[in-house]
C-alpha cells in the first residue's frame, strides 16, 4: 500500500471540503470546508517532492464555467511545474484540454464526467481519448457513493449495497455500479484507478468498510482509495480489508491541512505494514 498525496483546488486556494458539499456555482455558500492553506499549490508539491512521494493526485475543484476557473488552474499548473512527473491532474478533462495538462508536467490525467456522461459509460468519449493520449495517461475516476435504499419490487438493483459511480462534482449518480465487473471491463481502458468514497470523504471519521472491502477483491490495474481516514488504525484497517492491495490518499487528517497525523509518520508505517 502506498501513500498518494493530494492537492485540492477551489477558487484559486488548496483547501480541504467535503466534497459532496460541493456545487457548480463557485462560491462557497453551503460549501463545508475543513481547511483553507495559506500556502499555494506549489508549495505542497515541493513538500511531497521532498518526501519522495509521487502518484498523487491534483483536482481542480471548480467547473470550467465558473468565474474562479482560471485562478484555479494557475495554481494547479505551478504545482505541475514544480513536480513535474508527480502528480496526476482531475477536473474538467476532455478530449481538448488532455494534452495541455500532460505537456503541462501531470504523469496521467483523471477522468469522470468526460467518460461517465449522461449516466452511462460514453465509451466513444473514452476511446477518443485513448486514442489522442495513450490509456497508459488515462486514470479513471470512480468517485461512488451508495443510492438511497429503493422498494425492492419496483428497483431492486438499486439498494444499499450498491455503489454508483458520480459525476459532475460528485453532485449526479450515473447507472454505473462500482463492481468486479466493471473494474475489471474498465481495467482495459486505462492505467489506474481513483475511487472517493463520497460517503464518507472530507469528514475524517473513518473509511467506507464496505467499499473497501469491495476493492479488495479486485487485483489487477491499481486502484487508489480516499475517503475518511483519520487516524493510523484506518491505516490498518485499510490494509487487511483492502487486502493489501489499495493505495491510500489523506486529505483533511493530514498534518500539513491542520490534521493529526504527519505525512514522515504515515510513510514510516506503511513500510511497517507491507512487511
Amino acid at each position: 500500500m502506498e501513500f498518494r498525496p493530494c492537492i485540492d483546488i477551489h477558487n484559486g486556494r488548496v483547501k480541504q471540503i467535503v466534497g459532496s458539499s460541493l456545487s457548480d456555482l463557485g462560491a462557497d455558500g453551503a460549501l463545508a470546508t475543513n481547511f483553507v492553506a495559506n500556502q499555494d499549490a506549489a508549495y505542497f508539491a515541493d513538500f511531497y517532492k521532498k518526501a519522495g512521494l509521487s502518484g498523487g493526485h491534483i483536482i481542480i475543484l471548480n467547473a470550467a464555467e465558473s468565474a474562479y476557473y482560471e485562478k484555479s488552474l494557475a495554481q494547479a499548473k505551478q504545482a505541475l511545474k514544480a513536480y513535474p512527473g508527480g502528480f496526476m491532474i482531475g477536473g474538467g478533462i476532455n478530449q481538448n484540454n488532455a494534452e495541455f495538462f500532460l505537456d503541462a508536467g501531470a504523469s496521467h490525467v483523471i477522468v469522470t464526467s468526460y467518460v461517465f456522461k449522461d449516466g452511462k459509460i460514453n465509451y466513444h468519449n473514452l476511446n477518443q481519448l485513448i486514442s489522442i493520449i495513450g490509456k497508459e495517461k488515462i486514470v479513471l475516476d470512480l468517485s461512488c457513493r451508495k443510492r438511497n435504499k429503493q422498494p425492492a419490487a419496483k428497483v431492486p438493483e438499486l439498494n444499499n449495497e450498491c455503489y454508483f459511480i458520480m459525476t459532475d462534482r460528485w453532485q449526479k449518480f450515473t447507472d454505473e455500479k462500482v463492481n468486479a465487473e466493471s473494474l475489471a471491463a474498465l481495467s482495459s481502458c486505462c492505467d489506474e484507478f481513483l475511487v472517493h468514497a463520497i460517503d464518507v470523504e472530507g469528514k475524517s471519521a473513518g473509511i467506507d468498510e464496505a467499499l473497501v472491502r469491495l476493492l479488495g477483491e479486485y487485483d489487477g490495474i491499481p486502484v487508489t482509495y480516499a475517503g475518511g481516514v483519520h487516524d493510523f488504525p484506518d491505516l490498518e484497517k485499510l490494509s487487511i480489508l483492502g487486502n493489501n492491495r489499495l493505495n491510500v490518499t489523506i486529505g483533511s487528517a493530514l498534518d500539513l491541512f491542520g490534521g493529526p497525523m504527519k505525512v514522515a509518520d504515515i510513510i514510516s508505517y506503511l513500510e511497517q505494514l507491507s512487511r
